[in-house]
């Protein structure tokens, strides 16, 4: 394997910038520093006015494959992974088979060894079939996936939820809940604020989100299980999880770009603003970055939700839920937070590779003798997103057309190009 100099660009992680050089090796970072000298057959791609970055890590996918793979296969689901700089994911298991037993996930992982360009790392369920009636069996599991979440349908019972904390604590592993309490909904579809009052649609209150964290961060407090909150949108969440981080519970959470930088007055009747949980107010909106800024989010994941054109062409009363996100997230983040001053880049970039990594325990960094996973970024590239260049099969964004800032350019895998522009 020809060894790789990624000369001249500033790297970047939660600890700051610096300029310096990356020899690749084998698949690893053999070296970091300023002038690297370097062998003769090295292949040498300049980085100047670039950024280098460890590669990113997204704990919140879906890819759809097996049993929907009309919506997203893993094939797809990676190149577009890779396109948007990521090396690593976390796919869900809302699949068909539910990745709940060894034989399911065994399934899922021979799909992922032929046709994943990345890292891909499956979730198995928290319960069987995700119904919520029974658990799986954590033991037989946890060798074989990331996480282990129903995400899609909250755990409704608290008795089921507490019996999952105290599984996963004996095993050590991390419980990862879609926070939604059912007896809340009421057939909404929208939160429930003032665009659903103005335009007639019935609407989510925050507290079927707040109140299921509520309850979990008490039983998780009990438990002292690994406990990880997907894709937090309201304020009431990240004052909770705030609260709990300081009084000792073992919590982490994610949020994702579009609760970051859009809100309800950014909703228009079209399917591709309708994800759950929604949009909410821009109190919320700027709650959450507060809290990405103040450290209580540890996470951003881009929680990337594929369906067909025609699915997602329903409107918001009648389209699916979720959107892609993977190819957009990055370039979004900048020119929204970064740009705009209300997120330094480190945090941003902190929240893309440390955080997940951190919380998943994986491998992988912007150090010697780490695997070469790597993206690198032209931060001064200007745009026009166009969901026409997608790679993954979905479509529906609600930052279509949308200008941004920043492009990736180079996404390395073991050391591997897996994207290049």
């Amino acid at each position: 394997m020809t060894d790789l100099l990624l000369k001249g660009g500033t790297l970047v992680d939660g600890g700051g910038r610096r300029r310096a050089d990356v020899l690749v090796r084998d698949g690893r970072i053999a070296a970091i520093g300023p002038d690297i000298a370097y062998a003769s057959g090295a292949e040498v791609i300049d980085c100047s006015g670039k950024l280098i970055s460890a590669g990113f890590v997204d704990i919140h996918v879906h890819f759809r494959e097996p049993g929907q793979s009309y919506k997203e296969t893993i094939r797809t689901g990676s190149l577009a992974a890779a396109h948007g700089g990521y090396t690593t994911v976390c796919a869900m298991p809302n699949l068909d088979p539910v990745p709940d037993s060894p034989e399911s996930l065994a399934l899922e992982q021979r799909i992922i060894d032929a046709d994943a360009c990345i890292e891909v790392l499956p979730y198995a369920a928290i319960t069987r079939g995700r119904k919520g009636l029974e658990l799986v069996d954590f033991a037989a599991l946890k060798g074989r996936c990331a996480a282990f979440s129903d995400d899609g349908s909250g755990v409704q019972r608290e008795e089921m939820m507490r019996e999952a904390m105290e599984a996963a604590a004996r095993e050590d592993v991390i419980l990862a809940a879609h926070c939604e309490d059912n007896s809340l909904l009421h057939g909404g579809y929208i939160h429930d604020g003032r665009y659903a009052a103005a335009h007639g649609h019935r609407g989510i209150c925050s507290e079927s989100e707040w109140g299921q964290i509520r309850r979990d961060l008490a039983l998780a407090d009990q438990a002292r299980c690994r406990y990880h909150v997907c894709h937090i949108s309201c304020a009431e969440s990240v004052a909770l999880i705030r609260a709990a981080k300081a009084h000792g519970v073992r919590v982490s959470c994610e949020t994702a770009p579009h609760y970051l930088c859009l809100c309800e007055d950014d909703l228009q009747e079209d399917g591709r603003f309708k994800m759950n949980p929604p949009l909410r107010s821009a109190a919320d909106r700027q709650a959450l970055i507060e809290g990405l800024r103040d450290g209580t989010i540890d996470a951003i994941a881009t929680d990337h939700a594929p369906h067909s054109a025609e699915e997602k062409a329903r409107g918001l009363a009648g389209s699916a839920m979720g959107i892609v996100g993977l190819e957009t997230a990055f370039p979004v983040l900048y020119t929204d937070l970064v740009l705009t001053g209300e997120v330094s880049l480190e945090r941003i970039i902190e929240a893309l590779t440390e955080g997940p990594r951190r919380i998943f325990r994986l491998d992988g960094g912007l150090r010697p003798g780490e695997r070469a996973d790597l993206t690198v970024i032209d931060p001064d590239a200007a745009w026009t997103i166009d969901p026409a260049d997608f790679l993954s099969k979905g479509r529906s964004t609600p930052f279509a057309g949308k200008p941004v800032r920043s492009r990736i350019v180079l996404t390395l895998k073991d050391g591997q190009a897996v994207w290049k522009a």
